[in-house]
Order: structure tokens, then sequence, then C-alpha cells
């Protein structure tokens, strides 16, 4: 099969387009036939650059922390999934062979594209229980993205912010992934009311495409003063903020109102931040930090995007041998919406 591999950290070039020999799954795996594999800033762009050596990945490597295509051959023991499947698969999972249901395994554990054969390829096997089925009317390419973006969403603002229909609701970093994933889960799923913030007027505009009622250019616009205008001085409940812009998030924690909940899972714009503490303790405000999800959020992230209540932003579609392009198009435009590479494509 046809594959990225990494044997030296360092620029995009190291990505290197290989033959190498296919996976045969093993006691409990699931092999997936690649369609989509998403590009991530830090898990692909910057393991590949060699600055997440905390991550320990091992090398040589083939990258990609996420999957999403067609079973092609099942393991001993598999009897969950069959060739045809449409599955997708992300994320940390066992090292070594385990039951299907992943029932008693304590073995060492690593993400895929870190510490075992990733998604940049052709043909990858990871654990049956880490496997997840898709809606047949889900896309291949949307289908990797919710996978990477929609449940830490789904997760921030329905189970721990505990968004409720009506409230008011700011979303920070409008146009990125986890913000536009975000405006639409309060607005479709948790029927709040959203503004949406970003550092220029084109970013902050898409999060309207996606249903915002309110979008705040921080660039030029104060961020309390357009929220207050907003809710009639109320302030917001929820802040959804990953990205910790020390210029920013300030005036977007001022925004909240009375018993307002600020939720994160990022921090790659700061990570240290000010915020005004008479203001945390006057207006009785919750920071939660809560990366991950849970896995009953998945199914309902798959069902939602196939029922057209989210909408991922995809910005290119790659063949897998442009690996090299599309990790210098991420470090050019951190912003832009996710590029997904796709085996199959010519």
């Amino acid at each position: 099969m046809k594959a990225i591999v990494i044997h030296e950290f360092g620029p995009p070039d190291v990505l290197k387009y290989e033959t190498v020999a296919d996976p045969v799954p093993r006691f409990g795996d699931v092999r997936i036939r690649v369609h989509a594999a998403t590009v991530n800033r830090v898990l692909d762009v910057a393991v590949r650059a060699g600055t997440q050596a905390h991550r320990k990945p091992v090398l040589p490597l083939i990258p990609g922390v996420d999957c999403a295509g067609i079973v092609d051959a099942v393991g001993e023991g598999v009897t969950k999934f069959r060739p045809g499947d449409h599955v997708a698969a992300a994320g940390g999972m066992p090292l070594d062979p385990c039951a299907e249901d992943g029932a008693g395994y304590a073995g060492p554990q690593g993400m895929m594209g870190v510490k075992r054969p990733g998604g940049f390829a052709e043909l990858v096997c990871v654990p049956s229980f880490k496997t997840h089925r898709l809606p047949e009317n889900l896309d291949f390419h949307e289908a990797a993205v919710v996978m990477r973006h929609c449940p830490t969403a789904w997760n921030l603002l329905v189970n721990i912010a505990q968004t409720k229909p009506g409230e008011w609701v700011l979303i920070m970093g409008a146009s990125g992934n986890l913000g536009a994933v975000g405006i639409q889960i309060a607005k479709n799923i948790c029927g709040a009311r959203v503004i949406c913030a970003a550092g220029s007027r084109a970013r902050a505009d898409v999060g309207l495409e996606l249903g915002a009622e309110y979008a705040i250019d921080y660039s030029t616009q104060d961020i309390l003063s357009e929220v207050l205008k907003a809710t009639g001085g109320k302030g917001v409940d929820v802040l959804y903020d990953n990205i910790a812009n020390p210029r920013a998030l300030p005036q977007a924690f001022m925004s909240l109102g009375e018993g307002g909940r600020l939720v994160t899972a990022g921090a790659h714009g700061g990570p240290v931040v000010p915020i005004d503490f008479f203001h945390l303790y006057d207006k009785r405000i919750t920071i939660r930090g809560m990366p991950g999800s849970k896995p009953s959020d998945l199914p309902l992230c798959f069902q939602a995007a196939a029922d057209g209540k989210i909408k991922v932003r995809i910005a290119h579609v790659l063949p897998l041998s442009r690996a090299a392009d599309a990790h210098r198009m991420m470090e050019n435009d951190p912003g832009m919406g996710k590029i997904v590479l796709d085996p199959t494509a010519g």
C-alpha cells in the first residue's frame, strides 16, 4: 500500500510518500481502507516538526490521528464489523491486541498517528472497540472532520456548560474548526442564541453564515460593549473559548453575566491570560476546562451531521501524495477550514 512515512522530524519535506507492506489485522482488529484523514495543527503538523516530544512519537511513523473509510478485513474475534461497513476511528487506543469490546485490557496505550500507525495511508488497522459505525448518508470527508472536532465541542456545550434553550452563548474563533462546530451545536442542538467573535471581519462573518445572530470583529470592535448591546446589558450565559488569546479573552470574560460559565479545551493562543477576579466572584462565574468527550457523544455528532444540523468546514481535499503540501498550507494559514487527505483521490 501507499502511505506517508516520517523517518525524522523536520519541515514538511520529511513526509515521504512510500510503498509499505499492507497491515495485517491482529486479534480484535478492524482494517480500514481509508477514504479520509484530517490534517491537524498540533497532532500532525507539530508532531512532524518535532515540537511534541512529550507525546513520545515512535519513528518511523505513519501519521494521521483519525480516519474514515470502509472496513476491508477483520481480525480473529471480531463479530461487530464486517467488510463493507462504513466506519471512522481516532485518538488513543491499545497498542497490543485486545478483545473486541476492549474488556480487561491493561496494556500500553497510545494515539494512532503518534505511537501506532495512523490514517495517512491506504489501509490502517485499529482495535474494533475504537472503531465507530457511520450513518449511511454521511460522507467520509465530513465524518473524519466530525470525529476530530465535534465531540469536543458537544461535550463542552452540552455536557459541561449544560447550555439551555434561549441562553446567550459567545463563541470565540468563529471561523476555526472548533468555533464553527461550536456555533452550530449551540444554535441547532442546544437552542441557544449565539454571538461569535474572530480577529477579522471576514472570519467573524463566517459565524453569521453558520447561524450566529451577531458577529464581532475584535480587531476593530470592543467585545464587551458589543455583547452588552446584543444582550440588552445582560451579558452572555456561556463563553466557549479554545484559543486563550491574551488580548481578546479578557474582554470576552468580562462579557459573562450572572452565573456565567466559561468552558474550554484549548489554549494555543496563550496559554497565560489575565482575568478579572472581582468579576469572577461577583458574577459567580464557573470556569471548566475539559478535553475529550463521552463515548456516547460521538454517535450523536455523526447523526447530527448526517441530518444537516452540523456542517463542517473543509477548505481542501487533497490526495495522500500531497501531504507535505497540506502541512505547508496549514502552517501558512492555521485559521483555514479543515484539510482532508483522501488516499482514493487521483
